[in-house]
């Protein structure tokens, strides 16, 4: 039994002090990791603590074949995927609010047709968002919220960059699909 393994046993066990070393010799792998998927070193430090905390929980889970850091990384992605789920509703939420002032005032100059055609728009945009697959999301957040380099992406999600590439072309053609139709409706107007 190697180090991993038998920390893993361990902590299993309810060994508290195996599983504070293995905080210890991984938290620093997590934390880049989770780093590089959300750009923000506090976001990253407690997406790292739920990482752990998961992890915690779910000690049974963890074959014995797979490698821990491996194991830690899965559970750090599905974190990680569910705060930029969760952030991407508040960056989109943020952007309606911030569009539905604008529109509430500038509404005396705009007319009631065009006004109904915006609030339709922003239905559609965040109904195109949801539609995405996990991955293309996060790659969609990444690349053009958060404004990551592919290779950035890649070290964070363990993705090739002709993944990402290929992601990034679908979840952006999706988007065009979905909302052209009311683009060209509002230019006719």
């Amino acid at each position: 039994m190697n180090g991993s393994e038998e920390l893993l046993d361990r902590a299993r066990r309810g060994d508290v002090e195996a599983f504070h070393e293995i905080f210890r010799q991984n938290h620093r792998v997590v934390l880049r990791f989770l780093y590089g998927m959300v750009g923000e070193l506090d976001v990253a430090q407690e997406l790292t603590q739920e990482t752990f905390m998961r992890a915690y929980r779910s000690l049974g889970t963890v074959r014995s074949e797979a490698r821990l850091s491996t194991w830690l990384c899965g559970i750090a992605k599905n974190v990680a995927y569910n705060f930029l789920r969760s952030r991407s509703r508040e960056i989109y939420s943020d952007a309606a609010d911030e569009q539905s002032a604008l529109i509430n005032k500038t509404s005396e100059e705009m007319p009631p047709d065009r006004q109904l055609l915006n609030a339709e728009l922003r239905k559609v945009i965040y109904t195109a968002l949801s539609k995405l697959d996990a991955d293309k999301r996060l790659v969609f957040t990444l690349k053009v919220l958060q404004q990551q380099s592919y290779e950035e992406i890649s070290a964070a999600t363990g993705f090739s960059i002709s993944k990402l590439k290929t992601d990034l072309h679908r979840a952006k053609d999706l988007m065009r699909r979905v909302i052209r139709p009311y683009l060209e409706t509002s230019d006719k107007m």
